[in-house]
């Protein structure tokens, strides 16, 4: 923050501020049982928080990437398995498989805290955005990444309303371009989703997309899906 960030990616995932065994500038090659013993109400954690707060630097959360990690999650989705091609799809199963067999509860004890970590971020007065990146082994697709976020904020206790902003507003504002879209209003852009389903009480309803506008234009999403079937690591 002090050196001039913009925003900080992935929060507490690569987080190593509070690894007590780090050198002075080098990055530790394994730093994931130091996040087991970070204490959110610690005033080192506080300190971080206001200190991106005073600057305004915000945090995107990246859940979908790195839920990857925990044994047997997230569900299988078989529109994601779809999209892949089949080289890919084939790795993407076998460093799944193999994460289940190890069977780590590293992971699995790191995740929810991850959660509570952004929770506790905003509940700061911190504004969070959200996104997937190429990361991980492959299995957070734009798109079917970015539901699956909706649905861990909400799994995390964020509300429907919170959950939608930081995935929308939130994320305009972080690339500065909140005057032009991000929110429904009399001159932005038309960019909008329309979904069938009720995914404020249920929130897996996300991935029921029927419609997508992109700048005033209507675009049918099974058409859309079934022209990159298969696609996933091709092109």
């Amino acid at each position: 923050v002090e050196a001039g960030i913009d925003n900080l990616e992935h929060g507490f995932f690569t987080n190593t501020d509070y690894d007590q065994d780090r050198a002075p500038d080098s990055c530790p090659s394994d730093f994931r049982n130091s996040l087991l013993d970070i204490d959110l109400d610690s005033d080192e954690v506080r300190s971080t928080f206001q200190s991106m707060i005073d600057a305004g630097v915000p945090m995107t959360s990246t859940l979908a990437v790195y839920e990857m990690y925990v044994p047997n999650r997230p569900p299988l989705d078989q529109r994601t398995l779809d999209a892949m091609s089949e080289e890919v799809r084939g790795d993407f199963l076998l460093t799944r498989a193999s994460i289940a067999e190890q069977n780590s509860d590293l992971w699995t004890r790191i995740f929810p805290k991850a959660q509570a970590f952004e929770r506790a971020f905003v509940a700061a007065g911190g504004m969070l955005a959200s996104g997937v990146d190429p990361t991980g082994y492959g299995g957070a697709l734009p798109g079917y990444g970015d539901q699956r976020n909706y649905e861990l904020l909400r799994e995390a206790g964020f509300s429907a309303q919170e959950t939608v902003r930081i995935m929308s507003l939130n994320g305009a504002k972080v690339l500065g371009i909140e005057d032009e879209t991000g929110s429904i209003e009399v001159g932005k852009t038309a960019d909008l989703v329309v979904i069938a389903g009720v995914p404020d009480l249920r929130p897996e309803d996300i991935k029921g997309v029927k419609l997508v506008f992109r700048d005033g234009i209507a675009y049918d999403s099974a058409a859309l899906i079934e022209s990159v079937r298969g696609q996933v690591g091709i092109r």
